[in-house]
């Protein structure tokens, strides 16, 4: 059987494929953008104390200038596009983009981080000010450093982070409805991989 010219490339671009490293002389600085192709936000909120309520957001942006060597520098600002919310119905979709979050007022989500704490090689904290429904709240962001490479497939510098956060919805003035229906706290989660602006090493 002939293999097609695409099976042929991709097997070629496995071994380039080079697995991540933590290693900060192995990982250039620079300026970093969000991949939104390879992101998410995904959200989730207490339903009746029955279940997690799951959503997430669609349309977001973010800026990294990240010095692998000097984490605590690193500086961080992430935008979501609050009209992306998704969960599945979108009826309720609206409901909770307008009625909840007023995205018409509100159009943006935002992050901004403002100190980095390092806990170890691939752990740290972002604090930072959380902007949501004409709110500004600080707000801690927990961080997992994956590790970089360069992607053949995207021809760049990349590197990954998961990242945790949790908030409560009150401090925002999100929805009206009792905890016994609607809990207050909402666990964030990100998965983002962040490409290098410039010529890649």
């Amino acid at each position: 059987m002939l293999l097609r010219p695409a099976i042929i490339l991709a097997l070629l671009l496995i071994p380039a494929c080079a697995t991540p490293s933590t290693d900060p002389r192995r990982l250039p600085a620079g300026q970093w953008v969000l991949d939104g192709d390879h992101a998410s936000v995904v959200w989730r909120v207490r339903h009746l104390g029955l279940s997690w309520y799951t959503g997430r957001f669609d349309g977001m942006e973010a800026s990294l200038d990240f010095d692998p060597a000097r984490p605590q520098d690193a500086q961080l600002t992430a935008i979501i596009d609050t009209a992306s919310l998704s969960s599945g119905h979108p009826g309720f979709d609206h409901t909770l983009a307008n009625d909840w979050l007023h995205a018409a007022q509100n159009p943006q989500i935002s992050f901004t981080s403002a100190r980095i704490e390092v806990i170890d090689a691939t752990h740290g904290r972002a604090f930072g000010q959380l902007v949501m429904n004409s709110r500004t709240v600080d707000a801690v962001m927990e961080i997992e450093f994956y590790g970089g490479s360069f992607n053949m497939l995207a021809g760049r510098d990349t590197v990954g982070f998961g990242a945790d956060m949790v908030i409560d919805r009150t401090d925002f003035g999100v929805g009206s409805l009792p905890a016994s229906i609607v809990g207050t706290e909402i666990r964030i989660h990100i998965e983002a991989e962040f490409l290098r602006q410039g010529a890649s090493s």
